[in-house]
């Protein structure tokens, strides 16, 4: 049996959160930019003959390339290491963006800002979200969320600047620009990066397919995919849809700023809560309030001032599943399964993530009008947060069949750091035995919903 140590709960962890948060500044800070970029393409036809349908599939196929990458990260991770994974991802990010400053086809672009800079993205984030909890375990939401804001923070000082560089500079510097900054800040990041792997004794299989066997692994897979869905409508949308409006480009830029700004406060929050009352309770609680605002507050977003107030609340709960995931996936089937559960876990959201703008543009371009394209980013949101209840449900019928205090404790999420602590905890009874989809488990676990319903 693999012995572990105790993460330390701070120490270097924090200058390996800090460094996480820097490396998502400048890599999911450029890859939320492409909302000002699809704005000037569509604006501008700067391609001729390219639809929007095209031009959204370019940001989307980043993000599933990100996704897709993620079994040979962590392939790469555990065989050369954290640093050399990782400085790959940063030359990668850098050369598909000088790359594509010298596009002048649509598919130079899909080969340079779709596919290749979403396999260094994915060379940097992959391995980032594994380790900050390995460093953590009262603090680990909290520090999963100060890194993640980095890309909220990136997000919104790269649509601003992105957006300046492209009205004063061109298109063409704008992206050597930004490749020469990124891999500079990136490369600094990555020397200081530590993993602690060894200490928890990782399980770093790339297809650790027997997670799902396990009916608390599939809710968190399927809370992920419906919240990507809504999630990257968002990212990508804003902007354009400010234009649809009748606003500016610069309004346009703002808009996407705005939101990613509200993330950067939203994130930190979502963490600093969810270790105090509960991963899935905030994290369910949360993703609710996401799916509701598109419902009321975007369907009514008719002039700048609506739209800038949507994009700031909503930036606040949309990006919860950053903060929240990493542990949640450490305490609902263990830390030193987490690495392995994860990497699994952004395999299946390659489609998600790709399709999800593409949708949301047919919507428009089907029915004229952003309103279905509003629904249906609501409508993922709240569905996403109806998985959460039913994990929370199981977790309160698996405390009911072991019936230790400790795991009647966990239904209320008050027991999320046991599980490093070596006591008797849901995550440490979940890791080694899991809940199968047939048997007296599953009926209890219903029977359990259905008093959670009652409550």
């Amino acid at each position: 049996m693999t012995t572990s140590e105790p993460p330390p709960d701070g120490g270097y962890g924090w200058v390996c959160t800090v460094a996480a948060a820097i490396i998502n500044m400048h890599s999911w800070g450029i890859s939320s930019a492409y909302a000002v970029f699809l704005s000037h393409y569509l604006k501008e036809n700067t391609f001729p003959g390219t639809t929007s349908l095209e031009y959204a599939f370019v940001g989307s196929l980043s993000i599933g390339c990100l996704f897709l990458i993620s079994p040979i990260t962590t392939i790469a991770t555990r065989r050369y290491g954290i640093r050399p994974t990782m400085f790959a991802g940063a030359l990668c990010e850098a050369v598909s963006l000088v790359c594509a400053s010298f596009a002048s086809r649509i598919w130079h672009i899909v080969l340079t800002q779709g596919i290749l800079f979403g396999f260094g993205l994915g060379l940097l984030f992959i391995p980032t979200a594994a380790v900050i909890p390995q460093w953590f375990t009262s603090k680990r939401s909290l520090a999963s969320g100060v890194a993640v804001s980095g890309a909220a923070i990136g997000g919104a000082v790269y649509s601003l600047a992105t957006g300046a560089l492209i009205r004063t500079l061109g298109l063409a510097w704008t992206f050597r620009i930004l490749g020469i900054i990124a891999f500079v800040v990136n490369t600094g990041c990555v020397v200081v990066i530590r993993d602690r792997n060894t200490a928890v004794g990782s399980n770093q299989s790339a297809f650790h397919i027997t997670l799902f066997r396990r009916i608390e692994y599939c809710l968190v897979i399927a809370f992920s995919v419906l919240t990507m869905l809504g999630y990257f409508i968002l990212v990508f949308s804003l902007a354009s849809y400010a234009n649809h409006i009748g606003l500016n480009s610069s309004e346009a830029s703002v808009s996407s700023a705005v939101f990613n700004l509200g993330q950067a406060a939203g994130r930190p929050l979502a963490g600093y809560l969810s270790d105090r009352l509960g991963r899935i309770n905030i994290a369910a609680s949360m993703t609710l309030v996401a799916g509701v605002l598109p419902l009321g507050l975007w369907v009514a977003s008719r002039s700048y001032g609506v739209l800038i107030i949507f994009a700031v609340i909503e930036g606040i709960f949309a990006g919860t599943f950053w903060a929240t995931i990493g542990p949640i996936m450490a305490e609902v089937i263990g830390l030193q399964d987490a690495t392995a559960g994860l990497s699994l876990m952004w395999l299946t959201l390659v489609i998600p993530s790709i399709f999800s703008e593409p949708v949301a543009l047919s919507i428009v371009g089907g029915t004229g009008s952003y309103l279905g394209t509003e629904l249906f980013t609501g409508f993922m949101y709240i569905a996403a947060a109806v998985c959460l209840w039913l994990l929370r449900g199981w977790k309160i019928g698996h405390g009911a069949e072991t019936s230790t205090p400790a795991l009647i404790e966990a239904s209320g999420d008050s027991a999320n750091d046991s599980v490093v602590a070596g006591k008797s905890d849901i995550s440490v009874t979940a890791s080694r035995t899991g809940m199968d989809l047939t048997g007296s488990s599953s009926i209890s676990y219903f029977r359990c919903c259905c008093m959670l319903a009652k409550v």
